[in-house]
């Protein structure tokens, strides 16, 4: 469904060049759910967004459902993205506008007539059981049914390919829960392909099929995560292996232990 073939971003920036994604390759199966992982800095949310290309590749392919985006033309390019959702790490809903309003933008923006509109926003917000909360701005809403707005938003076009950039960093560890299922959900009904990338990697084992594991703005391992049940299993690299750990591991060093200050003067409390 998605190829990148050998791709690379690249930024100016002060003394040079910054490389963010160099020479990045990755298959994802249609109708799977692929995690992409890594420290920040590792350039994952540079790939995602190269994906739809809102960050166009320095170099290399990304075919889409069998079409290169970077042979296409803006106009071409525009309409294309309606059929790719996207999800942000802190919503990007307009606050003047109703949770209803703010699914609609999207549709909006792809060209729907407004009875279209109005009925798919019911349609999608109705998925993720915000039905009731149609006509409530964004500032009566909680963390996570502003993401399930979002969520909503992104179904509205319909789209055959969903890309969520950290969608549960913003919210709590009982809400980061709900928001999976709701994405696990609509990939089981709908076939939609999903590309998660995240730091966190309970949620990487919660919802997805295969992981990549970036450093450096490289891919330096790649496994799916059925692998993680065989017995005696470990990631090639150091970086996969912290990441799967659940334990948080400090280095502690010898602490010198002030002596006892002498008794007297002190006031007893």
């Amino acid at each position: 469904m998605i190829q990148i073939q050998n791709v690379s971003t690249s930024f100016a920036a002060a003394g040079g060049t910054f490389t963010a994604v160099d020479d990045v390759s990755l298959h994802v199966k249609r109708g799977s759910i692929q995690g992409i992982i890594g420290f920040s800095g590792a350039g994952k949310s540079t790939l995602l967004r190269n994906i739809n290309l809102l960050e166009r590749p320095t170099s290399g392919r990304v075919l889409v459902d069998g079409v290169d985006l970077m042979s296409l033309s803006d106009a071409e390019l525009r309409t294309k993205r309606h059929g790719i959702g996207m999800i942000f790490q802190h919503f990007n809903l307009l606050n003047n506008l109703t949770a209803q309003e703010n699914v609609e933008l999207s549709l909006k923006f792809a060209g729907v007539g407004k009875a279209e509109r109005r009925r798919r926003a019911a349609e999608t917000l109705d998925i993720v059981d915000l039905a009731d909360k149609a006509a409530s701005y964004p500032a009566k809403l909680s963390g996570g049914q502003k993401q399930r707005v979002a969520i909503a938003r992104a179904l509205a076009t319909e789209p055959k390919v969903l890309l969520c950039d950290e969608p549960t960093s913003a919210v709590d560890p009982r809400t980061t829960s709900s928001v999976l299922q709701y994405l696990a959900d609509v990939n089981a009904k709908f076939g939609i392909t999903i590309v998660v990338v995240t730091h966190e990697m309970n949620v990487i084992k919660a919802i997805a099929d295969n992981v990549a594991v970036m450093e450096d703005g490289r891919v330096v391992e790649q496994f799916d995560l059925t692998e993680l049940e065989r017995p005696g299993f470990r990631p090639a690299t150091s970086i996969g292996r912290y990441l799967i750990s659940d334990k948080i591991q400090l280095e502690r060093s010898e602490r010198s232990v002030p002596a006892a200050a002498p008794s007297e003067g002190l006031i007893n409390v």
